[in-house]
């Protein structure tokens, strides 16, 4: 007993002694009084750029956002961000952050519930606001994220939140917005297969999921129209899918799964189909656009999923989606160290064919729009959240993007973290070792 008091007392001394800096930083205190960036090149996030521009802010909304010359100075807090980029805040779809910190501590991992069919399940109440991760996406300028549960065939509900707060209460913008499906693979049998009875096995267990998921679609819609005489969690977790107040994410990638995965949502009466994933969205664009799909997709930093496509197929991706017509959306999977990388995703679209400011639009508006939250956010206008990023370089090119504000409702986030900590702690050091090594003489050299 007491060789264990002394190792927790250890472990909490050990706790304590880590610099604050290295910390989550608190949340940032509710907007005080009104603000007005102005100097700064203005991306509104709907294609529209604005030179010399300024936004102004008031009680966490915007309430000016347009050419300098014409806005009324007198009545904000000024910031001078002259020859800096303003944006509206990156939103990241289909994303456990805050649901998984360490991936080989099972403790730290909240992103799935046991069994195959949980609708029920709720990620918002286990997202956690003190983690390590979140800091650093930030600084990218990611604010906002879809918290997305997996595993399973129907993972759970997701919903969306903003990056700075206390508690997942005072995080949540959309709660429960949606619905996840992880479609059951097609099988494809590669070459001369001799494990036929592996393959027969597969087939079977996924006509077993095909059959119980049509079961629970159609319970849900019986529960849903009131026929029923107890409470039922799962199925009524899925009425908002038959009237639209609820969206239907279904995760797939192969294009005969994709169609597939819609008809059969569309023949169980879900009114809102968003599929995530999308890897072959391209060779079945005009099913996705004869049936108003819209489309997260994952893999622009992917390798080719075929041997003959071109190298650069997942780049161009996007473009070809846009130039398709197809509403759509970029993320980095549920990587949850990706999604810092978010803005550069949608650098590398705008390189391979996208116009700058539909790549922007595709980690901004375009994705809000999807969500569900573009009333909220997605754009710098008058009227919505004041959820803004101010950057000296531009934001989607790894090689520029700095950012010095960001903004969250108003409130003036906290940009530090515990890489920049660390980042400082040694570049500090190693600069105190060259200032105090001896020089050699000039005389010696020679």
């Amino acid at each position: 007993m007491r060789f264990k008091k002394t190792y927790i007392t250890a472990a909490l001394t050990a706790l304590l002694s880590i610099p604050a800096l290295a910390q989550v930083p608190a949340p940032a205190p509710k907007q005080s009084k009104p603000i007005l960036l102005k100097g700064a090149t203005l991306h509104v996030g709907n294609g529209q750029i604005i030179e010399n521009a300024a936004v102004g802010f008031d009680n966490g909304k915007i309430t000016y956002a347009g050419p300098q010359n014409t806005a009324n100075l007198g009545s904000y807090e000024v910031v001078d961000v002259t020859g800096q980029h303003i944006y509206p805040g990156l939103i990241h779809p289909n994303s456990t952050l805050g649901l998984n910190e360490v991936e080989s501590v099972r403790a730290t991992i909240d992103w799935r519930e046991v069994g195959d069919f949980n609708p029920n399940v709720r990620s918002i109440i286990a997202y956690n606001t003190d983690s390590d991760i979140i800091p650093t996406v930030r600084t990218n300028g990611v604010l906002m994220t879809q918290l997305t549960p997996v595993g399973g065939t129907i993972s759970g509900s997701s919903s969306i939140v903003h990056l700075d707060a206390w508690n997942w209460e005072d995080a949540v913008m959309k709660a429960d917005e949606g619905i996840h499906l992880n479609w059951p693979n097609m099988l494809i049998q590669m070459g001369n297969s001799t494990d036929e009875e592996r393959l027969k096995r597969m087939a079977e267990s996924r006509e077993e999921t095909l059959t119980e998921l049509t079961k629970l679609m159609r319970d849900a819609a019986v529960y849903k129209s009131g026929k029923h005489d107890n409470e039922n969690l799962k199925l009524a977790s899925m009425a908002g899918l038959f009237d639209g107040s609820k969206k239907l994410y279904i995760h797939a990638d192969y294009g005969k799964e994709i169609i597939e995965s819609i008809n059969f949502a569309k023949q169980h009466g879900v009114k809102d189909i968003v599929i995530v994933g999308g890897g072959d969205a391209i060779a079945v664009a005009d099913f996705l656009k004869a049936n108003n799909i819209s489309i997260i997709y994952s893999g622009v930093h992917a390798l080719p999923t075929r041997a003959g496509e071109d190298v650069d197929m997942p780049y161009k991706t996007p473009y070809l989606l846009h130039k398709a017509g197809i509403p759509f959306a970029l993320d980095y999977n549920t990587s949850i160290h990706g999604i810092r990388n978010l803005p550069f995703i949608a650098g590398t679209a705008a390189a391979y064919g996208l116009d700058k400011e539909q790549a922007l639009a595709a980690v901004t508006l375009n994705a809000a729009k999807i969500l569900g939250v573009d009333k909220q956010v997605g754009s710098v206008e008058v009227g919505k959240d004041a959820t803004i990023v101010v950057s000296a370089g531009d934001l989607l090119d790894m090689r520029t993007s700095n950012v010095t504000y960001a903004y969250i409702q108003g409130r003036n986030v906290d940009l530090n973290n515990k890489q920049k900590y660390l980042y400082e702690k040694f570049d500090n050091k190693y600069k105190a070792q060259q200032k105090a090594a001896p020089t050699t003489p000039t005389s010696m050299k020679n």
